[in-house]
């Protein structure tokens, strides 16, 4: 999910120099929110782990 956000950065910065501010401003707005799923997914594991939830006994 990371992986896709930074490429979709990188999009976002690629078409900003070369002027594209419409696909910019998507690829962008694609990427934050690729980004905060990837924050709560995260989070939720982390939640997860700590609690030890599906841990062998």
């Amino acid at each position: 999910m990371l992986k896709w956000a930074i490429i979709f950065a990188v999009i976002s910065l690629v078409a900003g120099v070369f002027g594209f501010t419409g696909l910019s401003s998507g690829a962008a707005g694609i990427a934050k929110i690729l980004f905060y799923i990837f924050i709560v997914i995260t989070v939720i594991f982390l939640i997860v782990a700590a609690l030890g939830i599906g841990a062998v006994a």
